[in-house]
């Protein structure tokens, strides 16, 4: 249950929140040095070391990463991949009440982050000629999206991967919430739903609006973030491999680019090891907001719209392969990049963003770009962006789901937008 996303950054000076912290850069130095070594990606890319001036240029960000946690994150981690090398970022505890750090290596559950995974299976199906993202889910998913206004035949599979269906979010259901808000999280925490489960949740609310032919750019249609959208793309998924969602993402990506820290859980509420322990306030606001323990949960929640696990390495090699252009074929890596307005946006994002297929095209600041996702679900907040060559690449997660976005919106600025206007 993604049941809130932090898809963008907010519009904030980055030198208003920095003035602060500029006299903890020199501490940060010493203390980002000490950080252990990160989860890498494949052989053939390996990352090189930190040298010591890069240690000086992610100072702000390491600076950035303790005040979060001062001000009341139990934990956070980064991991930067750019000209200088590689730089891990830490600050904070892996579990409330002891003082291990937390570390690079860890598992995390990504939540949205999942959906760039699904759209880039559905790409390579594509590629492999299994289907087309012109097809509509009621060829896909006969009698699977019904009554209330919706029209499947009109509702294709692009339209489920830029959000542009209209199909309602089931994670903005007020019962579907309900049941994992406060101590009602403990009582249903593994049960195991179906994607239709999740579906029919949506489709008792009428769609949002009738989706537009092509919604792309220069004829775009309404947008409108719906975890539905990629719930229906990972049963397309199933039903055009004749196979799980999770086998269909270890055979497209994760073999593929040797990612040994990440993995589909299907219902397997347990973190793989290593792992921080996960918290959140479920839904609850306000100082008296009681903090619990969230680590353990069924994914079956979110399903091909949040459930997967990895870390701050994998992602990192994940996304910056995708945009280097090494997963998809130039038919289907234009398909990836052909974005459309983020029109009505809940509040996540920025008026001149854009999102393609399972991934946004954000606007940090005047003059700074990078391509990215965010997701956060109970006890896990990730957020992932890389430049448009892939070369630069940043991936950070809290394991705590509260509090203000500012410093970490700051972090993600100072590292891509220190050459901007």
């Amino acid at each position: 249950m993604t049941h809130h996303r932090q898809s963008q950054p907010a519009r904030r000076p980055l030198l208003v929140v920095l003035a602060a912290l500029v006299g903890a850069a020199t501490l940060a130095v010493a203390a980002s040095a000490g950080a252990g070594p990160s989860q890498h990606g494949p052989s053939q890319h390996p990352p090189s070391r930190l040298q010591p001036e890069g240690q000086a240029v992610h100072a702000p960000t390491q600076a950035l990463l303790d005040e979060i946690v001062a001000q009341g994150t139990p934990g956070v981690i980064a991991q930067v991949r750019d000209r200088h090398g590689v730089w891990d970022g830490r600050a904070g505890v892996r579990k409330l009440g002891s003082e291990r750090p937390r570390s690079t290596h860890e598992r995390f559950r990504i939540a949205s982050v999942t959906k760039t995974f699904t759209a880039t299976v559905l790409l390579r199906l594509e590629a492999e000629g299994k289907l087309s993202l012109d097809d509509s889910v009621a060829e896909w998913l006969p009698g699977v999206v019904r009554g209330n206004g919706y029209r499947p035949g009109h509702i294709t599979v692009r339209h489920l991967l830029n959000h542009t269906s209209g199909i309602f979010d089931y994670n903005m259901d007020a019962g579907f919430r309900a049941g994992y808000a406060g101590d009602e999280f403990d009582r249903n925490r593994y049960v195991r739903w179906s994607p239709g489960d999740l579906v029919d949740i949506a489709l008792a609310h009428p769609p949002n609006f009738q989706p537009e032919q092509g919604s792309r750019p220069g004829r775009p249609g309404r947008w409108d973030y719906s975890d539905t959208n990629y719930v229906l793309a990972g049963m397309i998924v199933e039903k055009a491999t004749g196979d799980s969602y999770a086998h269909a993402v270890e055979r497209l990506v994760i073999r593929p680019l040797g990612l040994r820290g990440t993995s589909v859980p299907g219902t397997a509420p347990e973190l793989p090891s290593p792992h921080a322990r996960h918290y959140s306030t479920l839904f609850e606001d306000g100082p008296r907001a009681r903090v619990r323990d969230v680590t353990e949960f069924s994914p079956t929640v979110a399903f091909s719209a949040g459930q997967m696990i990895s870390t701050v390495g994998d992602v990192n090699t994940f996304l910056s392969r995708l945009l280097a252009g090494d997963l998809l074929p130039p038919a289907q890596q234009r398909q990836l990049l052909d974005a459309v307005p983020v029109d009505g946006d809940k509040g996540h994002g920025g008026p001149q963003d854009v999102y393609g297929l399972g991934l946004r095209h954000f606007k940090l600041a005047e003059g700074c770009w990078a391509w990215g996702h965010g997701g956060m679900i109970p006890g896990s907040a990730t957020r992932t962006l890389a430049s448009a060559d892939g070369r630069q690449v940043m991936t950070m997660n809290r394991n705590g789901d509260w509090g203000e976005q500012r410093l970490e919106d700051a972090a993600v600025e100072t590292e891509f937008c220190r050459s901007a206007p």
